[in-house]
């Protein structure tokens, strides 16, 4: 007994000291790095602005403030960061100069610009619209089960030459499409503002779903994903609107997802697309085993709640994506650093950390006057307003987008973070291309010194109070 005891111990002894020489043979080897930062303060000195180089150095002080990425972590897939292409911004740009167009559309989608990726796309008319319209308005008393009227010339006017100019510009924007309504023939009110889905009326909305998506192809346009309905516990009689309790909704998904199937079409299905404060209505979704193989994941807005609902449900959910689909800026919110403190922290950062694989903001583009509008938002702020003279001005959304869409790329994975100050926040990448992002923001009225650690290499920064940053990091040469 004692010699097994003390065979067992030589073994013991020997397996320790491989261990060790395999810990001695195999050092970590710390990389150096090239960082150019980009910087918007909240007091409007720097507005997206490059600033000279730098570079890691594993000499510089310690700082208390620790800002540390690990690109071995990896979570979420991201498909890009924009706003939505509603008919409002579509009249806008289509009544610009030509240059005056393309001037702006490039700032917005061009690589010289903010490379927007993501876009949100009306089905019908919004609270952002010229007027009310579908894609099967009929006249009253008559019905069309099969859509053998359906059309899209009312989006042919303004939208879809819209869209192929940005597509032009950048043919990898993803485009996500939402309905505010059913054509008011389907629903229990008679009109688009307000009411229900019928159900004897759900098999024609989903073929209305299909004629949809295969007619914006035949225009060239591919629609990447679609959700069911804009804000589906929200009806007023103010503009389009129209309720769907979670358990409609999950009848209807399911019935939507046999017929893209049955078309061979590949778009996906967001639910839910409301507030962070309902949860439980995609997790219904999820819950049942039809509705959570018709879905992709769900969708939330910014106007109730709190961000960290998104976890709730991809933790419950972890194979479901999550987007973020709407938040808007308005003029309830006119401090320039106010809102990159809020948007960063909960909207971008903050959506992007609750595992958003996509954010946007609302109106690509308003007049001076908050519209054209047709009901709705008084006062929302578009990421660009167009002014009569065709000129435009860059709002405080154009810079919260482009901190994320001019550096981070479609495909690129979010790397896990973590910061040992509550009033620096951070998210980060690894692109494609293997370069990292990281986006960082002081909400101090102070200005910060950080230690930036990008796997174990050091670089020492400051942040001024009330700012934003992008930090692109790839190795020294």
């Amino acid at each position: 007994m004692k010699r097994w005891v003390s065979m067992l111990l030589v073994i013991l002894f020997i397996v320790i000291l491989m261990g060790c020489k395999e810990e001695e043979s195999t050092p970590v080897t710390i990389k150096d790095y090239q960082i150019t930062a980009y910087y918007t303060k909240g007091n409007k000195e720097l507005l997206l602005a490059e600033q000279p180089v730098f570079y890691t150095d594993q000499n510089g002080a310690d700082r208390i403030t620790k800002l540390s990425i690990d690109s071995t972590r990896l979570f979420q897939e991201m498909d890009g960061f924009g706003a939505a292409m509603t008919e409002s911004s579509a009249y806008l740009f289509s009544q610009m100069s030509e240059q005056d167009r393309q001037t702006v559309l490039q700032d917005l989608f061009g690589e010289q610009g903010i490379g927007i990726s993501f876009v949100r796309l009306p089905m019908g008319a919004s609270d952002f619209a010229l007027s009310n319209y579908s894609y099967s308005d009929l006249p009253e008393g008559q019905t069309d089960l099969e859509m053998a009227h359906f059309t899209l010339e009312r989006d042919q006017q303004y939208v879809i030459p819209m869209l192929k100019e940005m597509l032009a510009i950048n043919p990898n924007v993803k485009i996500v499409a939402s309905p505010w309504s059913a054509p008011g023939w389907m629903k229990t009110t008679g009109t688009m503002n307000g009411g229900s889905l019928k159900n004897e009326y759900m098999d024609a909305y989903v073929k209305y779903f299909v004629k949809f998506i295969q007619g914006y192809a035949l225009e060239g346009i591919d629609i990447f994903a679609v959700t069911p309905q804009n804000e589906p516990l929200h009806q007023t009689t103010n503009y389009p609107t129209m309720y769907m309790t979670a358990q409609q909704q999950l009848t209807f998904v399911i019935k939507l997802k046999h017929a893209f199937d049955q078309a061979n079409l590949d778009t996906l299905i967001i639910t839910y697309d409301h507030n962070w404060d309902q949860p439980n209505y995609p997790m219904q979704i999820l819950a049942s085993t039809n509705g959570y193989n018709a879905v992709a994941g769900s969708g939330f807005h910014c106007y109730g709640g709190q961000v960290s609902a998104q976890a709730q449900v991809a933790e419950t959910y972890p194979d479901k994506g999550i987007w973020f689909t709407e938040c808007s800026g308005g003029g309830w919110a006119t401090d320039f650093a106010a809102n990159m403190t809020w948007n960063l922290e909960n909207v971008f950062i903050g959506s992007i950390n609750h595992f958003a694989k996509g954010v946007l903001m609302w109106n690509l583009a308003l007049d001076d006057q908050d519209g054209p509008k047709n009901g709705g938002c008084p006062n929302c702020r578009g990421v660009v307003t167009i002014h009569e003279d065709g000129s435009y001005t860059r709002n405080e959304e154009y810079y919260f987008i482009g901190h994320f869409s001019a550096f981070v790329k479609q495909g690129a994975r979010r790397i896990h973070t973590e910061t040992t100050n509550v009033n620096v926040f951070a998210t980060a990448f690894k692109n494609p291309d293997g370069s990292l992002v990281v986006v960082a923001h002081n909400k101090l009225r102070s200005s910060s010194s950080i230690n930036l650690i990008i796997d174990g290499a050091k670089a020492n920064i400051e942040i001024p109070a009330s700012t934003s940053v992008t930090f692109v990091i790839t190795e020294k040469a």
